[in-house]
């Protein structure tokens, strides 16, 4: 095909693009707006049908909006909304004061509906609401995607059309309201059965480490567990651990149904970095060596083999750097719906960018709006998501060096945010920097300490939403950065 030819297939292509059609009328019933609010204010009872539906937006002229708005406050404050109390409101706004405020009340209550047909037509203006936000988005995307703007990535482009389908598809849910304590004790009696059971469903995944398992009863759905600590406490060691030992038992188990899925966002360490440490951990050879091909061919055999086992893994890696919340959120349901997916480790939780590009905002605010959206992350897709957290400096002054919950880093939202606080501890690492002079009483005290804590690791639940606070003693090869149970087997 020539030069020219190509172009006229393209521009045909191009020609045949479906576009909107601008005589097509926009998807609103004003009638349906009215005769609701008619209904609402003759009888304030209507309100208690639709207020957990519609929000001022959803109705599509903007005098309905400031009428479902202030009927919204004053019914809040245990108010009635009603024609007088209304018309007070209304002679301050402007649209009102020039065609009266009155006049337009009296008109929409002449049509109002039955208080029992008020939750049908709710529905009906939420369906034409979410039509018409339809309508933006994809607008939106075509003239985004007409518009070759250089700050506009293609992928960035997805992800946020991505996001705003998912707010659209949440903002039409229901919240719950109340329910009867029965239904409730049914629900709990029957999650408390399937624990009894140990159906790995209800007690939560296991992490592979018995001790630390024992403790926080497995890794639970919807919650968010951070595991903070200094550098070199094998913060990323940990998480790759369980990372391997939850994907590792779908291979011992050889049950697809019942695979796990485990999906790690990077922001720190390329995937092949981190490949390599999982490497190391599961060969018992230094990555340091991996890396630079200081090994022999015995340990080269051991790489191989460990690797062969890896490939079965199913593990995946994201190594994007400076990733947001809602791109987060929008890999990880891509994920979930093409090959399901039962765990999110995130290394690390500052690393996350916030949607607010300008450097001045209060960083603490931005990291509460980061952590809130991995709790929001955790209950949508029903799923544990662990992720890493630094901890403040103010820990190496002081003389006692476990970690505290203020040691974490603008600490207050993660502390509130989080269902269980882990903070990795090894003493062995600040005694090594505090070796007194050799030939002394000190020196010989001190070898003596080390050789009783070497490679003993500390996993310190600081915090638990669902049971007590406690202490596990965990082993770990420093320079396989492997973490496994302890070889005495006991717990603090």
């Amino acid at each position: 095909m020539s030069n020219s030819d190509k172009k006229k297939s393209l521009s045909n292509t191009i020609t045949n693009l479906p576009i909107i059609n601008e005589s097509k009328q926009i998807p609103v019933n004003i009638e349906a707006e009215r005769s609701l609010l008619g209904s609402i204010i003759t009888n304030n009872k209507a309100f208690e049908s639709v207020e957990n539906i519609l929000i001022e937006n959803d109705f599509s002229e903007p005098q309905n909006r400031i009428i479902y708005t202030f009927i919204s406050k004053l019914i809040g404050r245990g108010q009635i909304a009603d024609l007088n109390t209304l018309k007070t409101y209304l002679d301050d706004e402007e649209f009102f004061s020039e065609n009266g405020s009155l006049e337009y009340l009296l008109k929409i209550c002449e049509n109002s509906l039955s208080i029992i047909n008020a939750n049908h037509y709710a529905k009906i203006i939420k369906e034409l609401s979410q039509r018409r936000q339809l309508i933006d988005v994809g607008t939106k995307l075509v003239n985004d995607s007409f518009s070759y703007n250089l700050d506009i990535e293609v992928d960035s482009l997805i992800e946020r059309t991505e996001q705003n389908l998912y707010e659209l598809t949440t903002s039409g849910l229901i919240e719950n309201g109340p329910r009867k304590f029965d239904d409730v004790i049914l629900e709990t009696m029957n999650y408390a059965e399937k624990a009894f059971k140990k159906d790995e469903d209800y007690i939560g995944i296991k992490t592979g480490l018995s001790d630390f398992d024992q403790k926080i009863g497995g890794l639970h759905n919807s919650d968010l567990i951070i595991v903070a600590g200094r550098p070199s406490m094998g913060k990323t060691a940990f998480a790759t651990n369980i990372a391997y030992n939850i994907t590792k038992n779908n291979v011992d188990k050889k049950n697809s149904s019942s695979d796990k899925n485990v999906l790690i966002f990077s922001l720190e360490m390329s995937s092949e970095q981190l490949a390599t440490r999982i490497l190391s951990e599961l060969s018992e050879i230094p990555s340091e060596k991996i890396r630079t091909g200081n090994i022999n061919k015995n340990d080269f055999a051991k790489v191989l083999k460990s690797s062969e086992e890896l490939s079965s893994l199913s593990l995946f890696i994201d190594d994007s750097p400076a990733l947001t919340i809602a791109s987060i959120r929008t890999r990880a349901r891509r994920l979930k719906r093409k090959s399901n997916l039962d765990l999110i480790i995130v290394d690390y939780l500052q690393l996350i960018s916030g949607n607010n590009q300008n450097s001045n905002d209060n960083r603490v605010k931005e990291i509460s709006d980061i952590t809130r959206g991995l709790k929001a992350i955790a209950k949508e897709l029903n799923l544990p998501v662990i992720a890493l957290s630094q901890l403040s400096r103010k820990v190496e002054d002081r003389e006692e060096k476990r970690p505290q919950l203020s040691d974490l880093r603008e600490s207050g939202a993660i502390e509130q945010d989080a269902d269980l606080v882990v903070f990795l501890y090894r003493e062995e690492y600040y005694l090594a920097r505090s070796e007194p002079t050799e030939g002394t009483e000190k020196h010989d005290l001190w070898m003596q300490k080390m050789s009783d804590i070497h490679n003993v690791a500390e996993a310190i639940i600081a915090k638990h939403r669902h049971g007590p606070i406690s202490k596990v003693k965990l082993h770990f090869n420093a320079s396989s950065t492997k973490f496994s149970d302890f070889v005495d087997n006991n717990s603090f």
